[in-house]
Formats: structure tokens, sequence, C-alpha cells
């Protein structure tokens, strides 16, 4: 899936920025947490995953907030009033009339004030772990204190924008690449003062006395173990709104991180009535494994945080190439990556474009490419011989070398790929002897 295309909605004299994506029988509209920036999610490994999984089943629109990412206005300074008028004029623009909300955190008070005030417009909706209200009051002794919520307004704000593991939000991804896309989500989405104010305007909202008026169906959704909200928030919500169901799933952070099947599973089965079809947990694919040569000795030479940047920019160029050429970035591999497609030749000019790139950057690359059935693990990743034998092809590499199995050389007859033959090799673990041939390019 491609990254859709940014449009405008025009409120007075702002413009709002939003996207539609995904030709389902039933819109959804997401309303966005603290910050967002549509442009940028769809680098965000675990938030691509889950605007695809909406997407699937939807006509799916997304939009980012007034004063937030691509769209007009300062953040942090507009009433939730005005914020609901915002959703009316993207709804009007895409052309939909009766969607289904999901919204996120403090998206959900903005959801609560729309759906309160527009019953005839909402169909149903799903909020992902609600917030009412922020701070503790009569009747809401649980939530934090005054204190307790600027010291954690503090962390954030320190936190924004960095690579830290500190940053208070979520559980941030693991390799540096990933670290380094989250931050600059961040840093496009609002700045510090915006995220300041914004956070300050949510600690003062209390939307308690809409959830009765709420008439539309609704699901709450909560991480099971999410420890950054006490789970009472979301119990209220769903006790309180008439017509709601409580479901908590895996999770260990706010967002699901390492879980967005599982939720988009809820999400789907409430908004449709039906589950997704179950598939297969094996495919056929072309694996590429790649490698930076000496990334030790680059790292030392440059230094750690020189070397984090470089390689942060490396990790976002070759999520690039991959998704140019229709393939799935799995995952980061520290000094290298390993991706899949669903055809050789692509797989193959997608390495050579990889390569190239790097060396732009001053880095060589070597990389290997192997065709077989692939396992389809929970968590994304892949794995089997095929995902072996792959690793073991790009072992063999050279500086600056694309080395790919037989099998890739067999399916990519035609294609116009010059290979030349490297000899048979054994490959560690692996039965028998193996053709391997060069990609000249």
């Amino acid at each position: 899936m491609d990254r859709p295309e940014t449009r405008y909605a025009k409120h007075g004299d702002l413009s709002i920025a939003y996207q539609v994506v995904g030709e389902g029988p039933i819109d959804v509209v997401l309303i966005p947490a603290l910050a967002s920036n549509i442009e940028i999610s769809w680098e965000l490994r675990f938030f691509s995953s889950f605007l695809k999984r909406l997407a699937s089943f939807s006509r799916l629109i997304v939009f980012d907030r007034r004063g937030n990412g691509m769209s007009d206005g300062l953040a942090g300074a507009t009433p939730l009033e005005q914020q609901v008028d915002d959703v009316h004029a993207v709804l009007d623009a895409a052309g939909s009339r009766q969607p289904a909300l999901v919204s996120i955190l403090e998206g959900c008070t903005l959801a609560t004030l729309f759906a309160a005030t527009h019953p005839d417009m909402v169909r149903a909706q799903v909020m992902l772990t609600p917030n009412p209200r922020p701070i503790a009051g009569p009747g809401y002794e649980w939530a934090p204190t005054p204190e307790e919520r600027e010291a954690r307004i503090s962390q954030v704000i320190e936190n924004w924008g960095s690579v830290s593991a500190e940053d208070g939000f979520i559980v941030t991804p693991g390799t540096p690449g990933e670290r380094e896309v989250w931050a600059r989500w961040q840093r496009l989405a609002m700045g510090p003062a915006g995220v300041r104010n914004s956070l300050a305007i949510h600690g003062e909202t209390d939307v308690r006395e809409l959830l009765p008026s709420i008439q539309c169906p609704t699901l709450v959704l909560r991480p099971e173990g999410d420890t950054g909200y006490d789970e009472r928030h979301s119990r209220y919500v769903a006790e309180h709104t008439p017509d709601a169901k409580y479901v908590e799933t895996p999770g260990d952070g706010v967002l699901w991180v390492n879980h967005i099947d599982e939720v988009t599973e809820e999400i789907q089965l409430f908004l449709t009535g039906t589950r997704p079809p179950a598939t297969s947990d094996r495919m056929l694919a072309t694996i590429l494994f790649t490698d930076i040569v000496d990334s030790t000795g680059k790292a030392a030479d440059l230094g750690d945080a020189a070397w984090s940047s470089l390689l942060g920019s490396h990790d976002e160029m070759v999520r690039d190439q991959v998704n140019r050429h229709r393939g799935r970035l799995v995952k980061s591999l520290g000094d290298g990556a390993l991706a899949i497609f669903d055809g050789p030749s692509r797989a193959i000019n997608s390495a050579i474009e990889i390569r190239n790139r790097a060396a732009e950057m001053g880095l060589d690359i070597r990389a290997g490419l192997h065709t077989g059935e692939c396992e389809l693990l929970a968590d994304g990743d892949v794995g089997g011989m095929a995902v072996h034998i792959g690793s073991r092809v790009s072992a063999l590499a050279d500086t600056g070398e694309i080395l790919v199995s037989s099998t890739v050389r067999d399916l990519a007859v035609g294609s116009g790929q010059v290979l030349i033959e490297r000899g048979e090799h054994e490959l560690r673990g692996v039965p028998g002897t193996w053709q391997i041939f060069a990609v000249e390019a």
C-alpha cells in the first residue's frame, strides 16, 4: 500500500490535512491523540501496520488535528468545540456521511464530544485507552494529582523528539533506525511548547458528563499490560456509556506496539460483525538480507552519536527502497536489514538501489537473496529454512556484491538481470551444495 495523497479540508481560514485510504464498505475516521503527522505516520512500523489493517476492511480517513503535523493552527490553542467543527470539515471534504470513529488516548475526548453532539452522524465508535478526566477529583480519586501529572508532562517534554527510551509516551521501538523515525515523527508532529500547551488544555478537560449522551454502540479497548494509564479510566468510560463494551487485549504499552493484529481484529469484529479471514502462516517470498561491511570499524571512527545518526539515515533509506519495489521491510538488524518481496526481480532491483544509495552515504553494502517458503510469525517476523538460506548467501558476498541462489536465478529468467556464476558452495547448517550467482550491476 503506497502512502496516500494528503489533501486539505477548509474550515474558515484554516486548512486541515487529511488522507483517505481503502475501499471498504464502511467509513472509519481515526481521531489522533496528543500529536500526529499523517505524512510520517506511514513510516512508523507499528502505526502503519495499524492503519493498513483498518483500511483493509474500511474506507479509512485520517487527519491532523489543528496545530498538528500538516494542518494549520497553533497547537494547544483551540477549544474542543472548534475541533469538532474541524472533524466536520474533514468529513464533508471526504464525502463521509455516517462514519465510525476510532479514537486514541487524548483523541477520545474529542470523539466523545463529537459523538454526543452529532448522534445522527456516528454509526459506532471505538475508544483506545480513553481518559475522560486526566486529573483527580471527587469521585475520580484514582487519577493523577496535578503534581503527578506535571511530573509526567515534564518527562514527555524533556525527551520529546529524542531517541531516548525514556520518552514516556509508548514502548519505544527497539532498533536505532526505528527510534529515530519515532523521534522524527514527534518533532514533525508538534514542538515541545505545543505539546505542553496541548497537555495543559487536556488536563483541564472533563467529558464524564457527556458519556451518558452517547447513543452509538461503543467499544472501549485497553492493553492489559499498560502501566502508563490506570485501567479505571477505561472502565469508567465503558460503565458510564450506554451500549458500551469493554475489552482488554494483549499489550504492554499504551499503543499496543507489538500487538496490532489483536487490536485491529477486535475493532473489525465490533464494526463489521466478522473477524478477518484466516490467513496462511506460510508464503513463498524472495528474502533479501543486507549487511553494512565493517560496521564496527565505521562506528569506532565516527563515534556513537554520528554513527547512530548515519545508521538512522541508512535504515530510512532501506525502508524507502524496499517500499518502492513493493517489498516489506521485516526488520532492521542493527547493521543491516531483512526484507521480503513477492518477486525476485523487484528484490534484486531493491538490493541494487540500496547498495548504490548506501555508497553515496559512505557505506559499503553486501547482500544476499533466496526465494523459498517462509513462516509468517505472529510478531511480523519471518522464519524457516528459506530465511536461513538467504542469510547464508548474504554471508558469502564480498564488499558491494549482491549474491543470489540458483532458485532466484531460475525465477528471474527473462527479467533482463545479468547473473554471473560464482560456483557451488556449502551453506553452514543447510544440506547439500548450492549454486550461487552474482548480480552484474
